[in-house]
């Protein structure tokens, strides 16, 4: 295990804000994460995606470029990937390296959120897309090719899938950042407590954090949070239609599909009563409470808002005025 990152998990429920990478180019994604830090928010959590899910989004800009952005323009706000895969479009030692530099850049704010993939991002190299077998086989190595390049000096390793050849990370902070490992049931919960800091998942399911801690994980555990807030519930829902509805299909859907069109495909027959059964929608707070709610009573301790709706800015106000009190009174 790594060094623990500032205390991280050590505090109360800590809230953050989903940049929506696939939805807004760089400099809007910059723009909102400062916006984010004076609203009052923990810590901020990007995807690191090549493609977006539909092409209606329409970006996915490089995530470690934009977060060495956001790391100088913020001084308390801290950060997250939500997740990268560090096996086929990138390998484990460029991972490694990456965060760690992070790390030093933010000063320690950084955390390193890992899964393992979807074909959507990591097909685009040429070399195909694993089995859920043999993702989970290429997840264990590659965390531990970066624990053990983050051990100092030269590394070697050789595995079934991953091979590192003397290798050695220079500029390594003196605390290593936490690693917070994407499960979505028993066998990645367990990975994520035998080779992770923390847990990251999607579903307000308690089960996977109680597989988490029976296998001695005990750090901090992040979940995404689907809202669509908006002045208008009809608003909000057209958004989510229109941007989000992918969400609706499921991880075995979402991990296996190669492009955006493949996704708009798959939910082309989504609607409203689908949207209104995943997304807290509108902009009455207390529907939103209630669905954080409901993954704080999971277990989950590292909230993640992600909005749908079509307004950042004022989903931010309403966080500041209408929902963090209410949000911080769980913890």
């Amino acid at each position: 295990m790594s060094q623990s990152a500032n205390g991280i998990g050590s505090v109360g429920m800590q809230i953050g804000y989903k940049l929506a990478a696939e939805g807004y180019g760089p400099q809007e994604i910059i723009r909102q994460a400062e916006r984010a830090e004076r609203a009052g928010f923990d810590f901020v959590e990007m995807s690191d995606h090549f493609h977006p899910w539909l092409d209606a989004q329409g970006h996915s800009s490089f995530t470690w470029s934009v977060l060495g952005a956001i790391a100088a323009r913020t001084s308390t706000l801290r950060l997250a990937t939500g997740v990268t895969c560090p096996t086929v479009r990138y390998h484990p030692a460029i991972i490694a390296q990456a965060a760690a530099t992070m790390a030093l850049i933010s000063d320690g704010r950084f955390t390193l959120g890992v899964g393992a993939g979807e074909r959507l991002n990591e097909h685009v190299v040429g070399q195909g897309f694993p089995s859920v077998r043999g993702r989970h086989e290429r997840l264990r190595e590659a965390l531990e090719i970066i624990r053990l390049l983050w051990q100092g000096g030269y590394q070697s390793y050789e595995g079934r899938h991953l091979q590192l050849e003397d290798a050695r990370i220079f500029d390594l902070p003196d605390t290593l950042p936490v690693i917070a490992v994407a499960a979505s049931g028993e066998v990645s919960a367990r990975l994520a407590a035998e080779l992770g800091d923390g847990l990251f998942a999607t579903e307000p399911d308690a089960s996977i954090v109680e597989h988490y801690r029976r296998a001695q994980g005990s750090g901090p555990r992040y979940a995404e949070v689907p809202l669509a807030w908006a002045t208008d519930e009809q608003q909000a829902v057209q958004a989510v239609l229109q941007t989000s509805r992918w969400m609706v299909t499921g991880w075995k859907v979402m991990s296996e599909l190669p492009n955006p069109v493949n996704f708009d495909a798959a939910s082309a027959y989504v609607e409203e009563k689908h949207i209104r059964q995943l997304f807290a929608i509108g902009p009455d707070p207390e529907p939103h409470v209630a669905k954080v709610r409901s993954y704080v009573e999971a277990g989950f301790d590292h909230i993640v808002l992600q909005n749908a709706g079509p307004d950042p800015d004022g989903f931010l106000d309403f966080f500041a005025g209408d929902l963090s009190g209410r949000l911080r009174a769980m913890g």
